[in-house]
């Protein structure tokens, strides 16, 4: 059994995750999940990912690799952290948006990438413009105007319809791909049909986490 540990900073993305591996058909694989709320609180108070965060972020994940045979972080407002933990941790440590991004980016074209909070949009922007190097593709990172504020505010279906709604206006303007940053917002992608559902990173992350952690 391959356990894979899971970093998480919204509750609800535990739920997500084990749906995420029941739909990927995957077997002997176990999904171990711990959530830090306080990591992106702290991120949002200093509006940005601040070195003592990601050195925090970092520990957890080291911590975690003690116990796993891979650790995926599933914030990707903290997504850079893991390189440092990625170099002294004894597994894999893996951002679940870097699956993402390659996915994104491998037919090329205007990619438009969707976030929910902020302070994920530049480190989102960096990792998907690095992917972007091999393929050409342009990206176009934008945050969804009032949809973390629903979120936090409980009202998930309203946070679901604006997510989808700025999606369907991604492909308006010409985007040949859409995909949403943030773990969170993956339900909004079955709110629309399937031919023009956004990329969502739960079942891409953990198709990769379970590929590191078999050496597959």
């Amino acid at each position: 059994m391959t356990r894979i540990a899971c970093l998480h900073t919204v509750d609800s993305n535990a739920a997500l995750f084990d749906e995420a591996l029941a739909a990927t058909g995957l077997t002997g694989i176990s999904l171990h999940h711990t959530v830090r709320t306080d990591l992106l609180a702290a991120a949002e108070r200093q509006g940005r990912l601040t070195p003592e965060i990601a050195d925090e972020t970092a520990a957890i994940l080291r911590r975690l690799s003690a116990e796993a045979d891979v650790v995926l972080l599933t914030c990707s407002t903290l997504g850079p952290a893991t390189e440092a933990a990625a170099a002294d941790a004894p597994v894999p440590v893996l951002r679940v948006d870097e699956a993402l991004a390659a996915e994104a980016v491998r037919e090329g074209g205007r990619v438009v990438v969707l976030c929910a909070v902020e302070t994920t949009v530049e480190p989102t922007r960096r990792l998907f413009e690095t992917a972007a190097r091999a393929t050409g593709a342009t990206i176009d990172v934008r945050a969804v105007p009032q949809a973390w504020t629903a979120f936090k505010a409980g009202d998930r279906d309203r946070y679901g319809d604006l997510v989808a709604e700025a999606a369907e206006a991604a492909r308006a303007e010409g985007a040949a791909r859409v995909a949403l940053a943030q773990a969170s917002m993956a339900g909004a992608a079955a709110r629309l049909p399937a031919d023009r559902r956004p990329l969502t990173s739960p079942m891409v992350g953990v198709a990769a986490a379970a590929r590191a952690g078999t050496g597959a």
